[in-house]
Order: C-alpha cells, then structure tokens, then sequence
C-alpha cells in the first residue's frame, strides 16, 4: 500500500493561513465619487512574498483530494482522469470564437458542433443531438421537458413518470420539478425491474419510465425490450439516463434498446471536466419522432454549409448560445482519439477493473453478474466509519449508504482509466479498513488534514470565510 498521500498527521491540521496572513493597512483619501454609505476608510491587504504565496497554494493542493492525486471510485459519479491533450486543444487561440459571430464566419466552429452530434448519435443509436444543456443534470431536464412537449403536442395528458428504486436520485427531482407525479417502481430479487410491478404501475397517466442500463448497482436490464413495449404500449416514451453509458460504449446502444430519449454525462462517459457547479456539458439525444421538439438553435448542414435552425416546436433556449463550447471540445477530441476501438476497448476495461476490484475486497456483494460499478455491503459495519477509514490508507473511497436497496452500500466505480496496480491498492484499503476495530474506525480518519467532523452542522452552518476562524 502507496500513503504517499497521506501526508498530514493531526498535530499538522492548525489552520494554513492564519500564520502566513502578515497584514497592512492601507489609509483610503476622503475623495472617493461613491456615497459615503460605499466606502471605507482603510483597508486591510495580506503582505506575503512570492515565494509564500506559491508554498502556500502548493501545500494547499496537496491537501486536497483529486482525480490527479489518486483513484476516485465514487459510484454513479464516475470521476475519472481527464487527459491533458483535451485541455491543450481547448486553450488552441483559434478555439477563442466569440458566440456573437455570424454563421457564415465560424463554419468551423459548426463543423465540430455537427460532427459531435453525430458522433453522440451514432454512440447512442439516436436520430438527432442537441448539444445545448451544459451538465448531465440539465440535460436530464431537458430531456423530460421535450417529453412533455411531444405529449402536449400531441394532446396526450400525461401527469406522471415512473421510477425504478435502482434509478439515479437526479431522476425523481427532475420528473417532479417537471410537473410530474413521481411513480417508484420496486426492484425484483435480482435487483432489477420488477415487469409486473411495472404492468401494473403504467396506465394512460404514464408520460414516461427513466431508466438506467446497466442500472445502479451495475445490472443490465435483461427484459429491457420488453420493458420498452410495455411503456411504449401505454403511450408513454422511455428515458435513458446516461450516467452508465460507459459500460456499453461499442457494444450496445440505448437506442437499439427502445429508447426514445437520453442524455450524455460527457465528465463521466468522455472525460471531460466534471462541472461541479461550474461549466460543463449534458447532451441529449432523441429519436426522430421528437426531434422537432429539440432546443434551439439546433446545427444543421444544408448543401455543405453549417447553419443554425430552430427545430418546429422547439421547447426553446435551455443555455446561452450552442452550449458549453470549449468543454465540447474536450468531448469531441476525446471520442475522436479513441475511435472505435478504443470505445470499445474503454467499456471493457470499465467492466474487467470493477470486477476484479471485487474479486479482491472481502465485503459480500450482494447483486451481480455486474459491469462498471458494483455495490458491496459493510454488513454489521457502518459503511460510513469504513469509508472514513480508508482515508487514513491513502485512497478516495466509493459512495456509501447508497442505493438504498443494498444495506450500508459501498457504491464503487473504479473507471477504466485504473491499472491493476491502482485497483490493488483499492483493494487493501478495503479490507484494511473494514477489517479494523469498531475503536478505530469511530475516531477515523486519523491521517488527514482534516479530522472527522459534524456533517450535519457543517452542512447546515458551514464556515465559509477565514474570518470565523479567529472567533472560533
């Protein structure tokens, strides 16, 4: 086991800033413009030397946790390496286009655009792609508002969408924010869609299933034509949440599948930069039933030139312009590096890590045949405490406590971006840590900069400047 990461013990964690903020204050003149309401009379600057400043943000970094400093197993949130030749493309001069500029002027710009949306389509076994949302959850938004516009384009009243207790959390909050009754559907034995359950659930009302394939805890949805039918008899259309997209990459399309409409997760399927609250990109693609109802504009070429369209019933703009440009970028350079093969080759080894991870751990996992991702049971320990736990061992560990269908889950996804070597040390973090003392893993962690804390409190009253920190 490598604990180069593991730098810091407890008698390191006093706060990094305090001891470096030399001060000065700077005197303000009495001949400010601004109302006296707007101003100050001095004000006080840190005073640190080039060198401090470096030291500091170099030790700052090492503090924290990332996809650079380790694996990232965090289940159904695939954070994975981003290649560096994706970013070097991104900060190309050329790719600095203002989004203002006519058509005619960056038709190379449309280019990509078009060509990327036919790679997404062609990945996902659709007919059109819009490129517009700018993160997996906003294009999950998307998605079911253009569902909603094909029923009431249709005069189809539609009230509610149907769930699966396996199904991403974003899925219920979506159908509700949409104006949906949310319908959760029980799984089976086998973790998977329960197809009576469903028969009995769909009815006139049913606008449409969103579902996940390989689902949540990694299962491919065996009756999944089936599946397809029942909705599509009912009048409803069938979603495909792309969180999962990587394990079919090559191998199988949604499309293929029955369904009508889905979005991409390109952080977690093409290694882009995962948003995080900032820019990033969810694609969606449909069938051509419901293409007319994609945002506008919509990147189409008509005898061999690129222009913008507005597709009939567009349900309108969902982000400024075309989308996150130079994020796409990254998605488009990454697919096209790849190709074909090396899609196919991702998908494997997205499979082969996550199931020799768990042929390694000595936790029961309690569904399976899986693929990318699997969910393991602490058992009689808190999957929370062995998580913490795994911390002190030098590596990130999965998400815990969820889904809920398997008890104090380890959620784990090591991608395909792993050696072996990596998911080794995965593995002995593991077991080191579910093999420990309860003493132990209830004061866990113990090697990290910060300590255990209250995460109740601290998501309720977080402490977000360093001011607080002297009152403390």
């Amino acid at each position: 086991m490598r604990h180069d990461q593991a730098r810091y013990t407890r008698e390191d964690k006093h706060e990094p800033l305090l001891s470096e903020k030399n001060e000065t204050t700077v005197e303000i003149g009495d001949d400010s413009p601004l109302p006296d309401e707007l101003t100050r009379d001095s004000l006080t600057l840190p005073e640190v030397s080039e060198p401090e400043v470096a030291r500091h943000y170099t030790r700052l970094s090492q503090m924290n946790w990332s996809i650079d400093s380790g694996p990232y197993p965090l289940g159904s949130c695939t954070m994975k390496y981003n290649p560096r030749f994706t970013e070097d493309l991104a900060a190309d001069p050329n790719a600095a286009v203002h989004p203002d500029r006519s058509s005619a002027s960056v038709q190379g710009t449309l280019e990509l655009y078009h060509s990327l949306q036919e790679y997404l389509a062609e990945i996902g076994g659709m007919d059109a792609v819009t490129l517009q949302p700018p993160a997996g959850a906003a294009g999950e938004f998307t998605g079911i508002l253009i569902a909603k516009a094909y029923h009431e384009h249709h005069g189809n009243d539609k009230s509610e969408v149907i769930i699966p207790a396996s199904a991403h959390g974003t899925n219920f909050a979506t159908a509700a924010l949409a104006g949906y009754d949310v319908v959760e559907l029980p799984s089976n034995e086998e973790g998977r869609v329960d197809v009576e359950a469903l028969e009995a659930a769909v009815s006139e009302d049913t606008a449409a299933l969103m579902l996940t394939n390989p689902n949540t805890v990694g299962l491919f949805e065996r009756d999944i034509v089936e599946i397809a039918e029942i909705v599509h008899d009912a009048g409803g259309v069938l979603y495909y949440d792309g969180a999962n997209l990587n394990a079919l990459l090559g191998r199988a399309r949604p499309g293929d599948m029955g369904f009508d409409i889905m979005h991409y997760n390109v952080h977690k399927t093409f290694a882009t930069p995962h948003g995080g609250g900032g820019p990033g990109a969810g694609p969606v693609g449909v069938v051509e039933e419901l293409e007319q109802f994609l945002p506008e504009p919509q990147v189409r070429e008509r005898e061999g030139n690129y222009v913008l369209e507005e597709p009939d019933h567009s349900i309108g703009k969902v982000h400024g312009f075309m989308g996150n440009w130079l994020v796409l970028i990254k998605t488009y350079a990454y697919i096209s590096r790849l190709g074909n093969e090396g899609l196919v080759d991702t998908s494997a080894k997205a499979v082969l890590n996550a199931n020799y991870l768990a042929s390694q751990i000595d936790l029961e996992v309690p569904y399976g045949p899986f693929h990318h991702e699997f969910a393991a049971t602490s058992g009689d320990r808190d999957a929370a405490d062995v998580a913490k736990r795994m911390l002190d061992y030098g590596v990130h560990p999965p998400t815990t406590k969820w889904p809920e269908m398997v008890p104090e889950a380890m959620l784990t996804e090591p991608t395909e971006i792993e050696s072996k070597e990596s998911v080794e040390d995965l593995a002995e973090a593991f077991n080191r840590a579910y093999g420990d003392s309860d003493e132990t893993l209830e004061s866990a962690p113990n090697r990290t900069t910060a300590a255990r804390i209250d995460q109740a409190s601290a998501a309720r009253n977080p402490i977000l400047s360093w001011h607080t920190l002297n009152d403390e």
